[in-house]
């Protein structure tokens, strides 16, 4: 990796830090948390702060900076479902008690890719669960992967990782079916044990698939996975009609 890349991606994993649990760092909790040196990452907090995209709270706090939601906005323009879809999503963490998560489907490079592009904070529910909180998501082992790979029709990545003993036990062509008959996509244990998630996609104009819209929960409580799924049908279906999808 060439050292500018290095420096990049050192800044990305800092700024990943941030997320809606956790809005501010001290500088030896970061550093912990990321496992590097102080200095190494004080440099780089420094450097992010400068060109306003950290900003310091008090001394060796830092919080995400301006800039980024001057970039953000022109990100959110150039979608007009982000907003309602956003909106959704809170409302139904709100009203499930569950980390509740967006994810799209990236096809702008040489592999498809699934991300995380929004999530609401941990559900006030039993522990906090892994959920499907990381920017990018493995499509074979995350509900929303799952369903954004099924319904565009697209293979799983050859040889990917294991995570648990449960991940990706069906064949994928039979999965696929049943995900498209289903609507719905849903994964136990897959990525990390104790957690579960459930995936349903979001429609525009013309049924095309905009995100997917999920929920996660630690396993144990999968019991109530119906009444789950009615909230999130008409969820995306009151979605829908507001984006001209239905």
């Amino acid at each position: 990796m060439s050292r500018p890349l290095q420096t990049v991606m050192s800044a990305v994993r800092v700024l990943e830090a941030f997320d809606a649990d956790r809005t501010e760092w001290r500088l030896s909790e970061l550093a912990e948390f990321l496992d590097l040196p102080t200095s190494t990452l004080h440099e780089t907090l420094e450097t992010l702060s400068v060109t306003g995209l950290l900003q310091k709270t008090g001394r060796g706090r830092y919080a995400l900076g301006w800039r980024l939601l001057k970039l953000s906005s022109a990100l959110y323009s150039s979608l007009p479902w982000y907003g309602p879809a956003h909106d959704t999503m809170n409302a139904l963490a709100r009203g499930t008690r569950r980390l509740a998560f967006l994810a799209v489907l990236d096809q702008s490079g040489p592999q498809p890719q699934v991300l995380c592009i929004a999530r609401s904070v941990q559900g006030r529910e039993g522990d906090e669960v892994e959920g499907e909180t990381r920017f990018q998501l493995p499509a074979h082992a995350s509900a929303s992967g799952k369903l954004l790979f099924a319904l565009h029709g697209l293979p799983l990545p050859n040889h990917p990782p294991r995570y648990t003993a449960y991940t990706s036990p069906s064949p994928w062509d039979q999965e696929a079916a049943a995900i498209r008959a289903a609507d719905l996509a849903v994964t136990q244990d897959e990525w990390s044990l104790g957690t579960s998630s459930l995936a349903v996609p979001v429609r525009g104009l013309g049924g095309e698939v905009l995100c997917a819209l999920g929920l996660s929960l630690p396993t144990d409580q999968l019991r109530g996975r119906e009444l789950l799924e009615r909230r999130l049908r008409r969820a995306t279906h009151d979605l829908g009609w507001e984006l001209g999808g239905r």
